[in-house]
């Protein structure tokens, strides 16, 4: 198969592996909760598409907004498939060398911190119903599913972004 091929479909198998991970997590979180399964979706998508920014209104009881909640996943899904292709990207780079080796690790690992950071501005008013936790968590969770699916997938992926790590086991 051609690599670049190889590239995309696994760019995207990334991508639909973390946007299942942090929807999965979020619905256990919801009913952990003892609400319904889509309810940080339903208020994801009003505070995205629908202008919310006090979320006491939400601690009333309302109907699900599903036109927010299917805006709100296909956003996520866009978001997730262009960092999925981005991630295997950078690692396709790491393979080029040492110096861009380090370079796609610093900037997957800086990802995962701006993609946090960038979720708690964003839902800031909203933070009673989601906490910087839960963000942090979910991302994790996605992060460490997707990147199994990747060292299996790539089996030599740990030395092209952690060459000290090829060199110790000389």
């Amino acid at each position: 198969m051609a690599p670049m091929n190889r590239t995309v479909r696994d760019g995207v198998a990334v991508g639909l592996i973390a946007y299942v991970a942090v929807a999965v997590f979020y619905a256990g979180f919801d009913v952990l909760a003892a609400r319904d399964t889509l309810y940080t979706v339903d208020l994801l998508g009003k505070a995205f598409f629908r202008g919310l920014r006090d979320a006491a209104v939400l601690q009333l009881p309302s109907e699900p907004d599903l036109t927010a909640i299917f805006l709100y996943n296909g956003l996520h899904l866009f978001l997730s498939l262009g960092i999925g292709l981005t991630v295997v990207w950078l690692v396709e780079r790491a393979d080029r060398g040492p110096a861009q080796a380090y370079v796609s690790l610093f900037v997957i690992v800086a990802g995962f911190f701006v993609t946090i950071l960038a979720v708690g501005v964003l839902t800031g008013p909203i933070r009673p119903l989601l906490p910087t936790w839960s963000i942090v968590a979910a991302n994790a969770y996605a992060v460490v599913l997707a990147g199994a699916y990747l060292l299996w997938r790539r089996r030599g992926v740990w030395r092209k972004l952690m060459p000290f790590l090829g060199a110790a086991g000389r």
